[in-house]
């Protein structure tokens, strides 16, 4: 067969597989069909389907498919966190800023200590560290990736729940996008690279210089004359970013974390940021699970990722405990606020890529830690869904049962 003929078979296999699981098995409530992409490159990836059917995984999924399918995964990952740095909110962050700063350093400081820990003991045993890796990078790396959220999903997730623009909402994500920097932060600080640290200190000057002059340009232009730009301001961001030693996608981001939100039409923010995930996005996905494996053991893996879980899960609860006891939150604000900042899908996942494309960490250790984050993930909506109902908000009910339906309608009525 021709290679188009190929890709467009994988491409096939891409979207109608998880469309289908998702939509025939009304996963909504417990896995989102970003969830049900994610597992679905996993299972298409070498672990499971190149393992039990390594003829055909082979035929689909051969160098030159997993090339072309690699190119647009990068574009649309670069676009997917270039909307999320246009999503930050500094103003509203810096408005509240003892409350937000309280409560993001213990969100992001007990999971990356409890992380942490778990990454020690990793290093104990061979084969979860990257052969190009420093001790303490990968120990900071498996720490942070404890600690990340995903405010792309995030903002997904509470748009279902209905509570996107309710006061509590905004708190969360002023809480979010507080951890975001700090979590590029520190990916900027695992991946410095000492022999080309005048080329990276170069870099970061000189996009803080140039992005006063392009803070100047965008005021000027028209909206619709903004998104073609900022699409090139992106892509030069990231080339710069890569050739200094960072990762293409440190360079997306602070592209966009340097724009403003307000200069451009939230419904057409939202509905861009929507487009990606149905159209590109996917592709990401089935890309990231072709780099899943089990070389260590399936059954070592997923007991890292539980352990993993664990931390993630823990530290993130112990953290907004002690935020709220500091802040003075009313009874169960903590443990809602915790489990929603416990969502990580995207962002986690691309982060772990950046550790597994630096040799930081192995193809089990990403294996491992993408299980975390899907599972993390999966866990917020269930979790969260009775307790936002304690609350008197509307939760996200499961769409085949009519008495939650009815109870919905209720809810909004009143």
């Amino acid at each position: 067969m021709k290679i188009t003929e190929i890709f467009l078979i994988a491409i096939t296999l891409i979207y109608t597989i998880p469309y289908v699981i998702w939509r025939v098995g009304r996963t909504d409530y417990y896995a989102p069909l970003v969830v049900v992409q994610i597992i679905t490159g996993i299972l298409l990836g070498p672990g499971v389907l190149g393992t039990y059917y390594p003829e055909y995984y082979s035929f689909v999924f051969n160098q030159t498919i997993i090339t072309s399918l690699n190119g647009i995964a990068w574009w649309a990952v670069m676009i997917f966190i270039w909307i999320a740095g246009i999503e930050l909110d500094l103003s509203k962050a810096w408005k509240y800023r003892w409350e937000s700063g309280v409560t993001a350093g213990f969100a992001l400081g007990m999971p990356l200590l409890f992380g942490s820990i778990a990454a020690i003991g990793m290093v104990l045993h061979p084969g979860w560290i990257g052969p190009k890796a420093m001790t303490w990078q990968f120990v900071l790396g498996i720490g942070i990736a404890c600690a990340v959220t995903a405010l792309p999903i995030l903002i997904l997730l509470m748009e279902k729940l209905d509570i996107l623009r309710d006061p509590l909402g905004q708190r969360i994500l002023r809480y979010a996008s507080m951890d975001d920097i700090a979590i590029w932060a520190v990916l900027a600080l695992i991946l410095m690279d000492w022999t080309r640290m005048y080329y990276q200190l170069a870099f970061l000057i000189g996009f803080g210089v140039v992005g006063v002059g392009f803070r100047k340009l965008m005021v000027r232009l028209s909206e619709s004359d903004r998104w073609y730009v900022g699409l090139i301001w992106m892509a030069i961001c990231g080339l710069a970013s890569a050739l200094s030693g960072f990762e293409y996608m440190v360079g997306a981001f602070l592209a966009g974390a340097i724009m403003d939100n307000q200069w451009f039409d939230q419904k057409q923010l939202d509905s861009l940021r929507q487009h990606v995930l149905l159209i590109i996005m996917p592709v990401f996905f089935l890309s990231t699970g072709l780099k899943t494996k089990w070389s260590v053991g399936g059954g070592e893996v997923f007991l890292a990722a539980g352990v993993l879980l664990f931390a993630s899960i823990t530290g993130k609860l112990i953290g907004t405990y002690c935020a709220g006891k500091i802040l003075g939150w009313s009874k169960g604000e903590a443990s809602l606020i915790g489990w929603f900042l416990q969502t990580k899908a995207l962002i986690m996942i691309i982060f772990a890529n950046i550790l597994l494309t630096k040799e930081i960490i192995t193809n089990d250790t990403f294996t491992a830690l993408l299980v975390m984050a899907i599972l993390s993930t999966m866990l917020t909506v269930p979790v969260v869904s009775p307790k936002l109902a304690r609350r008197d908000l509307i939760p996200l009910e499961k769409p085949s049962k009519t008495e939650s339906v009815i109870r919905i309608k209720i809810n909004r009525s009143l």
